[in-house]
């Protein structure tokens, strides 16, 4: 546990860090992304977030592989390393260029399914499914291929359609990555399966990635992840699913558990989504099939964007955008529970199902009259002062050359923080 949890704070710390940097710089050189017709923000914000994550993986993947335990069970025994490196490479490099000028929907596509084949012909791919009621189907190369690519791609755009609100997808891929990361470390140690250990790590670096950038991206956002983000995040969720599905062992798991029962009872956290081993990201992929059915219904690209996702129904029905967030959270985190809860045999469920409970306590009284305004009248004041530097960017670039919101309103009180005078002359300033 010790090593995972170095490399937990590593990523977060190198995220936290290398996210800053990079929205200084792209506050300094970039251009900011100008806000869109379906954006819920309204202050233009850096959407490069996604490079600083980028980073932070990279980080972590130093430091892990020069940890002991890790460096035998992942970095010499598995196939993860390459595959990982070279796809989330690639997949961050078509992000980036996405954030900055933009990318037809189809070549996006493109792009993550080349990606995606990259990372799965390098050897990250599923060899086998274990199947209930049936025992284990072996999958022809072809076959294997074909599924871990669109294993790779759904996931991909499933995180990639949640991104809509600040720290929406980070945190959903938070709870995910932490689900998965506790069921994983579990058939580590609890179950001596060392061939667990790749996905482990790599939960362990998404949760540690995801913790550092919401530091950046919680309401009000100071950088949005982008595509480079989510794309991202989406490759490495969908790594931990073909690295848990498809490289532990079920005869392994069998010799552990004692019988071929009770190895399909633990591994039901795998097989039963199947494609999604950690369900909290059910929503999403609810949120996804409704987007591509309600488009193409309707006679558009599945890929135009529009503002019927999840979050944007509950925004209009009235919730605020933290709190609708903060609900995506809590049902994330019941429907993972619900699901860990099945693999566990009866004595180990009570403290699972008081987590539950008090999961449902908190989404009942995130919906009282009073916690609501509490909440919302806080986000209030916290987004005023985030869009005031905003405001006044956009004032001094609409004003001609040469002048300032002074010259255009002489009778205007200056601003103390741009005059650089200290407050003890204020005095001497002009008054209306």
């Amino acid at each position: 546990m010790r090593e995972y949890l170095v490399v937990i704070a590593v990523a977060w710390v190198a995220t936290y860090l290398t996210t800053g940097l990079v929205r200084a710089a792209a506050m300094r050189f970039g251009p900011l992304q100008e806000v869109r017709s379906r954006d819920v923000h309204t202050v233009p914000t850096p959407r490069l977030g996604g490079f600083g994550m980028y980073l932070g993986f990279l980080a972590a993947m130093l430091v892990a592989g020069q940890l002991p335990m890790l460096h035998q069970w992942v970095f010499e025994t598995s196939f993860a390393k390459p595959g990982l490196l070279w796809g989330s490479g690639l997949l961050v490099l078509l992000g980036v260029v996405d954030d900055l000028w933009g990318v037809d929907a189809l070549m996006k596509l493109a792009g993550q399914v080349f990606a995606a084949s990259v990372m799965v012909l390098s050897g990250l791919q599923i060899d086998w499914l274990p199947i209930p009621g049936y025992g284990t189907l072996v999958l022809d190369p072809t076959s294997s291929a074909v599924l871990s690519i669109l294993i790779v791609v759904v996931m991909i755009n499933a995180v990639n359609f949640v991104d809509g609100l600040d720290g929406l997808a980070g945190g959903m891929c938070a709870i995910a990555a932490f689900v998965f990361f506790v069921y994983g470390y579990r058939l580590q140690h609890g179950y001596t399966i060392s061939t667990a250990a790749p996905a482990v790590m790599v939960a362990a670096i998404v949760v540690g990635m995801c913790l550092g950038f919401l530091c950046h991206n919680w309401s009000p956002a100071r950088i949005f992840m982008g595509d480079s983000g989510s794309m991202l995040l989406g490759l490495l969720l969908a790594a931990t699913t073909i690295l848990a599905t498809g490289q532990i062992d079920p005869d392994l798991m069998r010799e552990a558990a004692g019988s071929q029962a009770a190895a399909t009872h633990k591994t039901l956290a795998v097989y039963i989504p199947l494609v999604l081993p950690f369900s909290c990201l059910a929503l999403p992929m609810a949120d996804m099939v409704m987007a591509v059915v309600r488009r193409t219904k309707a006679g558009r690209s599945p890929f135009a964007a529009d503002k019927q996702h999840l979050h944007h129904r509950l925004l209009q029905i009235g919730h605020s955008k933290v709190r609708a967030v903060l609900i995506m959270y809590l049902w994330a985190a019941m429907i993972s529970a619900a699901v860990i809860a099945v693999t566990v045999t009866a004595p180990h469920r009570p403290p699972i199902i008081v987590g539950m409970a008090l999961d449902a306590v908190a989404l009942a009284v995130l919906l009282l009259p009073r916690a609501r305004k509490h909440i919302d009248d806080r986000a209030d004041r916290k987004a005023a002062r985030h869009a005031a530097p905003g405001r006044r960017a956009g004032e001094a670039a609409s004003a001609p050359a040469g002048t300032t919101a002074q010259a255009a309103d002489p009778g205007a009180v200056p601003d103390l923080v741009r005059t650089g005078l200290p407050p003890r002359y204020s005095h001497d300033l002009p008054r209306r």
